[in-house]
């Protein structure tokens, strides 16, 4: 009789276990199988995104090189919409003394970026931060966009004029004289009307464009000036102030009386036809952003109706 050692009989029972463990597994997956056959499972559902509704990507305006100062640096325009009738904001004509006018036309240069559905159909809107560019880079010390941060302390009055110490609201074409007026100060206002590339870029932008009105943003006398160039206010000029001060809280104001002004950018515009309005802010360093965009939005409705 043959016996099996210790080892032999382990090994036996571990295939016996084996073998087991294999019908198991396949009367397990038999049941499984019939199981699935009778009761097939749901399609799982698959979570879905609605693009119909994404959130809009706001257009980039379109940047316009309109001229160059005295050293060369650039007078941008940055346009806004597609309408045919153009609104034209400037700010910093006279370039760093009144630094807060060119915060605030970059700050509607973001607003109209974010929000480009509220300008209406029927307009286009162009914003010029900065009439005078050398003027302002001689307070801030930057070309293009700068912060409150960078504006040397002080009166900044040097920054008023231009690289030729031209004060460029002196230098338009309606009552021009060699010498102008500032705060009872004689100015230089050029050696003729639009002799200065400042002004001569403004001068060209607007005879090629024909503007349905302009902005002109200055500060610190607290009022909306209207324009007129030895005749009587026009009306149309005379309804966009009224808007503009009344949504505002600017006070109205026909024309500047604290001193004569000649050579005006905005009674120059009244002489050719083109609505125009100075806004003054109340100081040098506020942009006062509720009452001037309630201003902006008054004349965006009055000519939404054009």
């Amino acid at each position: 009789m043959r016996f099996f050692t210790i080892k032999q009989l382990i090994i036996a029972a571990l295939f016996c276990l084996a073998a087991i463990a294999a019908a198991v597994f396949v009367l397990l997956d038999i049941k499984k199988r019939e199981e699935f056959k009778d009761n097939p499972p749901q399609s799982q559902k698959t979570e879905t995104i609605d693009t119909s509704a994404q959130i809009e990507t706001s257009p980039e305006p379109r940047r316009e090189i309109i001229g160059f100062s005295v050293q060369k640096r650039e007078i941008e325009s940055y346009i806004f919409g597609a309408g045919q009738n153009l609104l034209v904001f400037i700010g910093g004509i006279h370039g760093g003394y009144e630094w807060n006018s060119v915060l605030l036309a970059y700050e509607f240069i973001d607003y109209f970026q974010t929000n480009p559905k509220l300008i209406p159909e029927n307009l286009s809107i162009a914003v010029i931060p900065a009439l005078n560019p050398d003027g302002l880079f001689k307070i801030t010390g930057k070309a293009g966009r700068f912060a409150a941060g960078d504006v040397a302390a002080g009166t900044n009055e040097a920054g008023r004029f231009n690289a030729n110490k031209v004060d460029l609201n002196r230098n338009f074409d309606c009552n021009w004289q060699v010498k102008g007026v500032w705060r009872q100060k004689e100015v230089s206002a050029g050696t003729a009307a639009f002799s200065e590339p400042e002004s001569a870029a403004i001068r060209d932008y607007i005879l090629r464009n024909k503007p349905a009105a302009i902005v002109f943003w200055h500060s610190q006398s607290n009022a909306v000036y209207g324009s007129m160039c030895n005749t009587e206010m026009p009306a149309e000029t005379r309804a966009i102030l009224n808007a503009y001060a009344k949504a505002s809280g600017y006070p109205a104001k026909d024309t500047f009386d604290q001193y004569q002004v000649s050579g005006d950018a905005t009674d120059w515009l009244a002489s050719i036809g083109v609505p125009a309005i100075t806004v003054e802010l109340k100081t040098h360093e506020n942009i006062e952003w509720p009452q001037n965009l309630a201003g902006v939005q008054s004349l965006l409705e009055y000519y939404a109706k054009k």
